[in-house]
């Protein structure tokens, strides 16, 4: 009776996988996965080879904690990268509890409850409020070496997709992606391409819990997953070639916003403003002309010439149409910030938490001046502007 029950769930997860490795489901009519076997020197892609993405993807955080120690600190010391007072909230038993268990942002109702309960006049409790939240706020630091971490990875992973495919035929002619496909050999460099962005992809997942939240924080959850999706699907489907030229193309944007960010934090705000700008016209015109009108063009209409429409082709377009949804809201935000930057006011991430202040904070660092390293610096007003 017991060994019965032991083997029904082993079948159902059997069945369940048989079903999902399905030849009908990823491959055209008329292929099964015996046709994209290794055999006389021709190596394929396969599934099993994106079990060594997680083990690379904990090494990448290992990477990612030296580099924002040893390279990332040093280099916010270089670019006088300065802190801003945070005044702590006085220890108050009464407000503490309402914050950690009820809402950091009371209403107005609440205020009023609170400053009975505590004692505390009500403008006290919403300035202790609000020094609260500045206490959990990431450090301009933090921000600064998780910005240089993304800039270094997003430009050495452009340059290298750049030098996988710039010499491919298929870079130079989209139709040269599906010449064989799905009988396409997977080449050395390829491989290594694949297995780096993906591992990072899966590192920045593991790691967006501890990492500064944003406003679009559940937009990068959906983006980091659809990516990993897309990578993982169109590795073992063997859809590497347009695979490389939408990696390349996503690469070739995403280091120039992280490098704004930090000229950003460390107050260079015309180099800022100049790079956005860069950032801006290479977003726009990659993902949202390059990307739907030459790329998903190429996956969604050549395949046709070749074999008819089957559920990996309409899963792969569709992961696609999902990312180019967050594309089109992205270039809302950045449209809105460039909007900003001609009409004169400060340029900044729109999806950042912003510090809140009051009139007593501003004067007490006035009073005091900027933080550098933790500690009170001379405010002379002399900072780089370019």
């Amino acid at each position: 009776m017991n060994h019965s029950i032991c083997l029904s769930p082993c079948r159902m997860f059997q069945t369940l996988y048989n079903y999902f490795w399905w030849d009908r489901l990823w491959l055209p009519v008329n292929l099964t996965w015996s046709d994209l076997e290794d055999q006389d020197g021709r190596v394929y892609a396969k599934a099993s080879d994106l079990y060594i993405t997680i083990p690379l993807a904990f090494l990448f955080l290992v990477v990612r904690h030296l580099f924002e120690i040893y390279v990332a600190t040093p280099l916010a010391g270089l670019l006088n990268v300065k802190e801003k007072i945070r005044l702590k909230a006085t220890p108050n038993p009464v407000l503490e509890k309402f914050y950690a268990s009820s809402s950091k942002h009371p209403k107005q109702s609440d205020i009023e409850m609170l400053s009975k309960k505590s004692g505390c006049m009500v403008r006290q409790v919403e300035r202790w409020f609000r020094r609260r939240r500045n206490q959990d706020r990431p450090s301009l630091l933090k921000k600064f070496r998780e910005a240089s971490w993304r800039f270094t990875f997003y430009l050495i992973a452009f340059i290298a997709g750049m030098a996988v495919i710039v010499d491919k035929p298929w870079f130079y002619d989209l139709k040269e992606v599906w010449k064989g496909y799905p009988i396409q050999t997977t080449l050395p460099s390829q491989y290594w391409y694949y297995m780096i962005e993906l591992s990072f992809y899966w590192s920045l997942l593991f790691s967006i819990a501890s990492d500064v939240k944003r406003k679009d924080f559940k937009e990068q959850i959906i983006h980091h997953v659809a990516t990993i999706i897309l990578i993982s699907f169109s590795w073992f489907a063997n859809y590497i070639r347009a695979g490389t030229l939408i990696m390349a193309l996503h690469d070739s944007a995403d280091y120039l916003l992280e490098s704004a960010k930090m000229f950003n934090y460390a107050g260079w705000k015309n180099t800022c403003n100049n790079i956005f700008i860069v950032f801006a016209a290479i977003f726009i015109v990659t993902r949202l002309i390059i990307l739907p009108f030459w790329i998903m063009h190429c996956t969604v209409v050549y395949p046709l010439d070749l074999y008819p429409p089957f559920f990996g082709y309409y899963f792969f377009n569709f992961m696609m149409v999902v990312l180019q949804s967050l594309h089109i809201f992205w270039a809302y935000l950045i449209i809105r910030m460039a909007h900003k930057f001609i009409t004169g006011k400060v340029v900044e991430d729109e999806r950042s938490d912003r510090e809140e202040t009051d009139n007593t904070e501003e004067e007490e660092v006035t009073k005091n001046g900027p933080l550098s390293n933790g500690h009170p610096v001379l405010n002379n007003n002399h900072r780089k502007t370019d």
